[in-house]
């Protein structure tokens, strides 16, 4: 028997949540990416902004899965959540998009790390979407439209790549409210083209499913992923670097006797222009200082 499926049993109220749970996620993840394109002299912290990020999208995509989850209902059946499996799809959102990240903060915003950091981060996406539905406890059986799925991943991957090429463009705070949208629109985006692929086919037989139901499960399971995007939030906001835009500048260059060759290598053009004006170092090497003229 035909199973009737209800993606919007509570209204515009889930869909309209789970959009801005990925705007929040996408924008704080996408901000601490730009914010690892600044630093110019530890690794350390680089890799630090790109993890934060990482577990911000991350948490900020599997939200949006299970906040629009909760209006999902089969009418001739009740729907339970493995919680295996759920769990494991959050792992499995983190991940992805972690090293689609990571991909593009230590190669910079080149073509080819867009490209390969967007459809990692796109398929970390739909990878978290259809293992969470996955983890559905019904009684019935789970069908999909193959060519309506693989809509669904080309939208999270291209939406994606738009989104990190717009964070790595650095510049300000308008461009990663941009890049956030467009994240929330991937998210969103693909998991209603995702849910226009299922169809269930319910069984005759009765009886209550295995799992727990979503209010059971998925309400304590995103207070761990709210917290971890407030606690991203608060280094986001109090960073003074993600307001001025600013590089990150090593602390030797402003000592005095040190030349300004010796931080060259981790400081782009203007700032090595500055300090060695700054140290009496003359702009080409080969002109003349005033004492030699």
């Amino acid at each position: 028997m035909q199973g009737t499926v209800d993606g919007f049993s509570y209204g515009l109220v889930t869909p309209a949540v789970a959009y801005l749970m990925a705007c929040l996620g996408g924008a704080l993840g996408l901000r601490c990416t730009m914010r690892s394109l600044l630093v110019t002299r530890s690794r350390r912290g680089r890799a630090g902004w790109l993890a934060l990020g990482s577990a911000a999208i991350g948490s900020g995509i599997w939200t949006m899965h299970f906040v629009a989850m909760t209006g999902f209902q089969v009418r001739e059946t009740p729907v339970h959540y493995d919680p295996l499996i759920t769990f494991a799809s959050l792992a499995l959102a983190i991940v992805m998009t972690g090293v689609g990240i990571f991909v593009v903060g230590h190669r910079g915003a080149t073509g080819a790390a867009l490209f390969t950091g967007g459809t990692i981060t796109g398929l970390g996406v739909a990878s978290m979407h259809y293992l969470g539905m996955a983890g559905m406890r019904l009684n019935g059986e789970l069908r999909y439209n193959t060519l309506t799925v693989g809509a669904s991943v080309v939208i999270a991957v291209v939406a994606a790549i738009a989104a990190l090429w717009a964070a790595g463009q650095v510049r300000g705070f308008l461009w990663s409210v941009g890049a956030s949208l467009v994240m929330g629109l991937a998210v969103t985006g693909m998991h209603y083209t995702g849910m226009a692929a299922l169809s269930v086919h319910v069984h005759d037989t009765g009886g209550t499913p295995d799992g727990e139901s979503a209010g059971a499960l998925l309400a304590p399971m995103m207070i761990g992923p709210l917290l971890l995007i407030c606690l991203a939030g608060a280094v986001v906001l109090f960073d003074p670097r993600m307001v001025t835009g600013g590089r990150d500048v090593d602390p030797e260059a402003h000592r005095p006797g040190i030349p300004a060759h010796a931080t060259a290598s981790h400081l782009g053009g203007r700032e090595v222009t500055r300090l060695r004006r700054h140290h009496g170092h003359p702009r080409h090497p080969g002109s003349r200082t005033p004492q030699n003229r």
